[in-house]
């Protein structure tokens, strides 16, 4: 490997999201809802990682597949202004973007548009010279990164995935499940299956730790020993609950960097996502190292 001068490199997972702000979920069948200002920024599951990783100071690098138009511009200004460096190719089909609906309770529906063609194929130069660069590699579950977790692993590179809202069953996120060292998923399809899905994860892949996110409800550290319950962080109140699944992936990728242990990574990422829902809007406030630490 060439020498090694980041700590994250990560691949796939940006757009962006249209923010509606609304009073309940589901929403009531109207011709017309009055809503508080509609905003937009640059989100999805990649940017949350890469941002939040590049916040707390790791040496990141983002790699992803745009298009040229509005939304594309958007992305790049917006990685402009962070000082994120962003490597991407372009694609006809356009930018990823999202309508999230919120409530008051800072819950949210996503209204996903992924747009890019099935059996989408990049070019492996977007992300191979970045991959023999870096410490670790977060695989955004975007179809062609399949290649570049195999690269990774074949370089020997420590690598992450979240799989969102797997069921333990679907084929399309098996290869992420059982090819990433950390691997990440939510609650809501497996909360009665946690710890046997774990354990299919552990034996049919090459896991070091499954971390199940619940939300509000805290996380759950699944060891090949042991299960451990994590408390979510209190927070006075839960603005919106966009990215901040994410920002507990950066918080817990940064500890492991650092060398903590599994518990103290999982506390980390509780705090990183309890930071992320204090803020309205995807992605616009991430932990710093310093507030992390303390």
């Amino acid at each position: 490997m060439a020498d090694v001068d980041l700590d994250v490199v990560v691949v796939g997972g940006v757009g962006v999201d249209t923010i509606v702000r609304v009073g309940e979920l589901p929403l009531p069948v109207e011709d017309t809802i009055k809503v508080p200002p509609i905003r937009r920024y640059v989100g999805h599951t990649g940017n949350g990682v890469a941002m939040g990783c590049h916040t707390l100071g790791l040496r990141t690098h983002f790699a992803d597949v745009i298009g040229e138009d509005p939304d594309g511009e958007f992305v790049l200004e917006h990685y402009r202004r962070a000082g994120l460096p962003f490597s991407h190719r372009t694609d006809p089909s356009g930018t990823r973007c999202a309508v999230n609906l919120v409530d008051g309770d800072g819950q949210r529906t996503s209204l996903y548009d992924g747009r890019h063609p099935e059996g989408m194929v990049v070019d492996p130069a977007l992300y191979e010279p970045l991959l023999r660069r870096t410490r670790h590699a977060h695989l955004s579950i975007v179809d062609w990164a399949r290649g570049a977790l195999a690269s990774a692993v074949a370089l020997g590179v420590s690598t992450s995935t979240d799989l969102h809202n797997w069921d333990g069953v679907g084929e399309f996120r098996q290869a992420f499940a059982y090819g990433a060292d950390l691997v990440f998923l939510s609650a809501g399809k497996i909360r009665e299956r946690i710890g046997s899905v774990a354990d299919d994860i552990f034996s049919r892949g090459r896991a070091k730790v499954v971390v199940v996110m619940d939300g509000g409800a805290g996380s759950y550290l699944c060891l090949p020993d042991r299960l451990v319950e994590v408390p979510a962080v209190s927070v006075e109140r839960v603005v919106d609950t966009n990215g901040a699944g994410d920002s507990y992936v950066a918080g817990f990728v940064y500890g492991y960097l650092e060398g903590w242990g599994w518990e103290a990574c999982a506390r980390a990422g509780a705090m990183a996502g309890a930071h992320a829902v204090r803020s309205a809007g995807t992605h616009t406030s991430f932990i710093s190292a310093d507030e992390l630490v303390r």
